[in-house]
């Protein structure tokens, strides 16, 4: 996983920077580029990048060699072993070089296992390490690109400079060479020298441009070093990803223990002590049913509204938990029961061709529901719309209201919560709610068949 970060030209810049917001450059970019800190790093990277190359790939060759052809004995493999320890070596110093110049922040790659203790569990576990040959691919790999990019570097930047500057040094040729400039062409009978006003004038102009393209020409060759880094120096796809679904994994557990949290102070703050109450007091009317029959029946009437209160705030948990008309009937109905419930007029539209899994049916259900409850207390809104639908391979649903926006699933809200539900299950929360609306947030999950 690899992240650009600091500050260099215009496109770099973050909102959420320190720098952001500062007054614009008054300069374009263009005339800014050759200047800019950026430009000069990744120049120092093409520089650094031969020596580095040359080292690097002298030492994979030369030890592949050495181990390849002592494989006839023993010592091939501690030989192939303590190559690939090398290029790990190097590998942590390209990952600091890009770090450092190009602004490039690549993961380390996974740690080497060893399963048991000793020299030779180590070599084992080097010689099937895929992160270590990989490292070894891009010493190899590096060193040819590596040559190009520093000839083509450093002949624009040199060419580009020198040009630009020869107003100011061209009398070195008289002075000292004995000619009158820069030989543009020269033969047995002719020869032109750039040595006039207007000929040392465009001399600086063509310059000018080599100086301008140069930072951009730079920086397409930086770009092939940036993707050999990520490719080969940081962690596979699958190592990515299963750190991915290990942190899926922790906040799946985390919520559900916070829903678990939750119902137990909903049953003990609610129901419970409400029908801890309502045992209190028919032990009451009891004891008076035969002294007080009057007293006792307006204890049994109250016990009885209390009975209600406590079923209805048990059927409002199981609903909360998982509604029944959501197992029985599906999301259509289950939405247009919710969108009943909100504080303003709701238009539900459900088009799926069939029903989805129960675990994405579910979380379908609970990311509209607090949609809504969204909508009924902070939105202000006349009205709203729920569509859910199915496009290819996902399940699409989008809770639209014309309040007055200003929605942010970044500052940590209750939207920032739901965006990490549905990340857990590979789906995505996109907020489009600008200031005085209206507000548009689409929720996206992958679809399972039931």
């Amino acid at each position: 996983m690899a992240t650009y970060y600091g500050q260099g030209y215009g496109e770099w810049d973050d909102p959420e920077s320190p720098g952001a917001g500062r007054r614009p450059h008054r300069l374009p970019v263009v005339l800014r580029a050759p200047f800019e800190g950026r430009s000069w790093g990744e120049f120092c990277y093409l520089l650094l990048s031969l020596p580095l190359g040359t080292l690097m790939f002298s030492y994979s060759v030369t030890m592949l060699s050495l181990g390849a052809g002592l494989l006839v004995t023993f010592l091939g493999i501690p030989v192939l072993a303590a190559t690939l320890a090398g290029c790990r070596g190097f590998g942590a110093l390209e990952r600091a070089r890009a770090r450092g110049l190009l602004r490039l922040e690549v993961a380390e790659p996974g740690p080497l296992v060893v399963k048991r203790r000793g020299p030779m569990a180590w070599v084992g576990a080097m010689l099937r390490s895929g992160v270590s040959w990989r490292h070894m691919l891009y010493t190899v790999l590096q060193f040819p690109w590596a040559v190009f990019s520093f000839v083509v570097g450093v002949t624009f930047w040199t060419c580009g400079w020198g040009l630009l500057t020869y107003p100011l040094w061209f009398w070195v040729f008289p002075m000292y060479g004995g000619r009158g400039g820069i030989q543009l062409y020269g033969d047995e009978a002719h020869s032109v020298y750039l040595d006039n006003p207007f000929e040392i004038t465009v001399t600086a102009l063509v310059g000018l441009l080599i100086t301008l393209a140069t930072p951009w020409i730079v920086r397409g060759l930086t770009t092939v070093d940036r993707l050999l880094v990520q490719g080969f120096l940081g962690p596979s796809r699958l190592a990515t990803r299963v750190v991915e679904l290990e942190s899926d994994r922790g906040v799946v557990v985390d919520t559900a223990a916070a829903d678990l949290q939750r119902i137990e102070r909903d049953l003990h703050d609610g129901a419970q002590a409400r029908l801890v109450a309502l045992a209190m007091d028919l032990g009451l009317a009891k004891e008076k049913l035969a002294q007080d029959p009057q007293a006792a029946a307006r204890m049994v009437d109250e016990a009885h509204g209390e009975v209600k209160t406590a079923l209805q705030e048990l059927r409002d948990l199981a609903r909360g938990i998982h509604p029944a008309v959501l197992t029985d009937r599906g999301l259509d109905a289950a939405l247009s029961a919710v969108a009943s419930r909100c504080t303003v007029p709701v238009r539900v539209e459900v088009d799926l061709p069939s029903r989805p899994a129960p675990a994405i049916e579910g979380i379908a259900y609970f990311t509209v529901s607090e949609l809504l409850q969204n909508v009924s207390k902070h939105s202000g809104a006349k009205s709203a719309s729920v569509d859910v639908w199915r496009a290819e391979q996902r399940l699409l649903l989008q809770v639209a209201d014309d309040g007055v926006g200003g929605a942010d699933a970044s500052s940590g809200s209750g939207l920032a919560g739901l965006a990490e539900r549905l990340d857990a299950v590979d789906g995505v929360l996109v907020v489009d709610s600008p200031p005085g609306g209206p507000t548009r947030i689409t929720a996206e999950l992958p679809w399972r068949s039931s």
